[in-house]
């Protein structure tokens, strides 16, 4: 019988929506020391989980996807089961959290210290993701889960600094620079590189924490219920796409998943995303004519690469509550760019 697990060291990576964290993790895998195993549990907003594709298939490392709201409030209970199973079945040398991006760490932090996970894990510096540009936008620094998400850090990671100015960096630092206690380290990470010893060289959080915003404490649901893990999303059959729609926390959620055999004109597709309002968070994964590929929009910025994910075609749409395109119209559009 294996020996129990003990003192597993976690890391929160957190971030506002669209600051790289998931290009940040797969920098950090890359630079995964040989003969560890780690898993990576990554928690998104929108229901048809896509970030999970950026990640290829290896034995070293286990990625576990948990779409559909917030591990903090509405998917604490579906955490607490699925890190009780994966830790079971992998038995990882380190775990790594992606919250969604609108998730707050406190609650997250309560389900990890639970009396379940008591001996079992360790949570090591909470990483805060910033895009400096955000700053420019008053609304950011009055936002109360981005506040707190860099409040609860340890350590910040700059990120898209390739796109920012240098003033905008130095006014990203001066800014950090007002929290109490003071940041452990802030580290400026282009195209989410970011060297290693951040995360191994970790200490354990042990700082007070502040409590979830009420938004997020009403957003918890008061009994547990059924999780039946592993479950395969439903397949989407050719010629009928499955749409998936949510809201909570001020923000909406609009998404499709396409069947796999399903090909899209990677330009006409690509156009008619350019179209859409310049404040949603775009991010898909999409069989193309020209191969499948990721593409992902964030604060006006896009990118476009390759990806190995060949399970089905997928595409989610993140805004401020009443700022989503008509669904209707929308998937007309869409069904016009397949080929």
């Amino acid at each position: 019988m294996p020996a129990p697990l003990a003192n597993v060291p976690v890391h929160l990576v957190t971030g506002f929506l669209g600051s790289g964290k998931s290009t940040l993790i797969r920098r950090l895998i890359e630079q995964k020391p040989e003969g560890e195993r780690w898993a990576v549990v990554i928690n998104e907003f929108g229901r048809v989980g896509i970030d999970q594709a950026m990640f290829a298939e290896r034995d070293d490392l286990v990625v576990k996807g948990l779409p559909g709201g917030c591990l903090c409030c509405q998917l604490a209970f579906v955490l607490q089961a699925s890190l009780v199973n994966l830790l079971h079945r992998y038995r990882p040398d380190r775990l790594i959290i992606e919250p969604s991006g609108l998730g707050h760490p406190a609650g997250l932090l309560d389900v990890l210290r639970g009396e379940g996970f008591d001996g079992v894990l360790e949570v090591r510096d909470i990483i805060a993701l910033l895009d400096p540009r955000r700053l420019d936008d008053p609304r950011s620094r009055e936002h109360e889960t981005f506040r707190d998400q860099l409040s609860m850090a340890d350590g910040v990671a700059l990120t898209m600094t390739d796109l920012t100015t240098p003033a905008q960096c130095e006014a990203a630092r001066t800014w950090l620079g007002e929290f109490w206690p003071a940041k452990r380290w802030i580290a400026e990470a282009p195209h989410g590189e970011l060297p290693l010893f951040h995360l191994l060289e970790g200490r354990e959080h042990g700082k007070t924490t502040a409590a979830a915003p009420a938004a997020h404490q009403a957003a918890r649901p008061a009994v547990a219920s059924l999780v039946l893990e592993d479950v395969e999303l439903r397949e989407p059959t050719p010629g009928k796409p499955l749409r998936e729609e949510g809201a909570s926390l001020g923000h909406a959620t609009l998404g499709w998943r396409w069947h796999a055999s399903e090909v899209f004109d990677l330009d006409r597709l690509t156009a008619l995303l350019g179209e859409l309002p310049a404040g949603l968070r775009v991010k898909g994964v999409l069989h193309t004519a020209d191969g499948w590929k990721l593409y992902n929009r964030a604060d006006g910025t896009v990118s476009l690469t390759d990806t190995a994910w060949r399970r089905d075609s997928r595409l989610e749409l993140i805004g401020e509550t009443g700022s989503l395109t008509a669904a209707e119209r929308l998937e007309g559009k869409l069904a016009d760019c397949l080929l």
